[in-house]
This record gives C-alpha cells, sequence and structure tokens, in this order.
C-alpha cells in the first residue's frame, strides 16, 4: 500500500513485479495509459514488457475487476478512524485476495488473451 500513484510508486511496482518473476522468464503487465504508467521516466526491467492498453477502456483492464470484488468483499460500506486503519483494511483485503488463487484467475480471464491456444 503506498500513498501516492505517481512515477515514484510505479517504479517500485514494476521492480517488486520483476523481483517476483521466475528466473530465466519473463512476464507482461498490463497497464492503462495514466501518466504514471506512460512516463519515459519509468526504468522497465529487463524482464518485464509493458503493453499499454487502449485509452478509456477499462473493460480490457482485469485489475479494474479485482479492485472492485476487493471493494465489494471487503472494504465497502466501511468507515475508517484514520488513515492507519485505511492502510490496515486495505492490506488486510488484498491479503485475503491473495489467499484465493482461483478467484484471481477467475476474475482476470480474458477470452481475448487466449485467441489460437
Amino acid at each position: 500500500m503506498l500513498p501516492w500513484a505517481n512515477t515514484e510508486a510505479m517504479q517500485l511496482h514494476l521492480n517488486e513485479i520483476s523481483r517476483q518473476v521466475r528466473r530465466r522468464s519473463h512476464a507482461v503487465v498490463l497497464m492503462d495509459r495514466a501518466g504514471w504508467h506512460t512516463t519515459d521516466k519509468l526504468k522497465i526491467p529487463k524482464n518485464l514488457t509493458i503493453i499499454l492498453l487502449p485509452s478509456r477502456s477499462p473493460e480490457l483492464n482485469p485489475v479494474e475487476n479485482i479492485w472492485q470484488y476487493i471493494r465489494g468483499n471487503w472494504l465497502s460500506n466501511s468507515v475508517f478512524d484514520n488513515y492507519d486503519a485505511i492502510i490496515e483494511a486495505g492490506c488486510r483485503a488484498w491479503n485475503n485476495l491473495m489467499a484465493e488463487p482461483i478467484t484471481i484467475q477467475s476474475i482476470g480471464m480474458r477470452k481475448w488473451a487466449h485467441v489460437g491456444q
């Protein structure tokens, strides 16, 4: 959980994704065209390829559905006492989701990504 969505936060995110990619493997990261995703200030790790989705097409971005699932299952209808409570709830929600890999796969599946298989 980071307090900002900016280039610095995106760089930290990409670096962490890169660290999670198995050695001698390569990962593709789908991203929308937020300014912090498209800036030339990002240093893309060699084991990642960025694919930018078309503008104004959230339906193509599986993470939009992930956030919707997290909000709907663990964060909606909540009032938080302070910033720390928000961070704690967000981390708890994320960890709950990580314990459900089949749910993640189901939410993130896109038929268009499997054409020809």
